[in-house]
């Protein structure tokens, strides 16, 4: 069974209603990360998408505390961005992608964020998205996260990430290659 097959499969009931209990809670807790929005309104559209739900879950498991940041109104769409305090747990000591993961020659991580996030079911964040995201409060202050990098920059073999310090966002460069116990990737997912 690939990884993706183990992501995609069908939670059971228990599974489904801690997981809507959590994102309830941390929804209700949260307020100021999607003032206007309605509970009951994201758990109807979660309803008619129980897909989505496994990508959450795996947010959750991995350590991202999932919680709506937005709504797009011209596609319908729940935003759903990782919020944890810092960056997943689960999710960290990973290459930028499988080329940087593959052209390592010692000393290899076992993943890579952009084949995580694919089998989640979930983008990385963008730089203008994890921006937004510190404007809601602050995130990555000891850690830091791949976002999504320009083919620009990525063909030339480097990939992008961000931290908060010092009361800012920061843009940094590192070899796709590269990887670190503190750095991770945080993910979005529209439903």
């Amino acid at each position: 069974m690939t990884k993706r097959d183990e992501i995609n499969k069908e939670l059971s009931q228990e599974q489904r209603e801690a997981l809507l209990n959590a994102l309830k809670a941390r929804f209700e807790k949260n307020m100021n990360r999607h003032q206007g929005l309605e509970w009951d309104e994201v758990q109807a559209k979660l309803d008619t998408n129980p897909e989505k739900l496994g990508s959450l879950h795996e947010m959750e498991r991995t350590g991202g505390e999932p919680d709506v940041v937005g709504f797009d109104e011209r596609e319908g769409e729940y935003i759903f961005y990782d919020c944890s305090a810092e960056s997943p747990k689960g999710r960290r000591s990973v290459c930028y992608d499988l080329a940087g993961l593959e052209s390592r020659k010692k000393y290899k991580p076992e993943n890579n964020a952009i084949d995580m996030a694919t089998a989640m079911g979930i983008e990385l964040l963008t730089e203008e998205e994890y921006r937004a995201l510190q404007k809601l409060g602050n995130f990555d202050t000891k850690t830091s996260s791949w976002v999504q990098t320009p083919a620009d920059i990525r063909e030339l073999g480097g990939a992008l990430f961000c931290d908060y310090r010092f009361g800012h966002v920061f843009v940094y460069h590192n070899g796709a290659s590269s990887y670190y116990g503190v750095r991770g990737f945080r993910g979005s997912l529209r439903v």
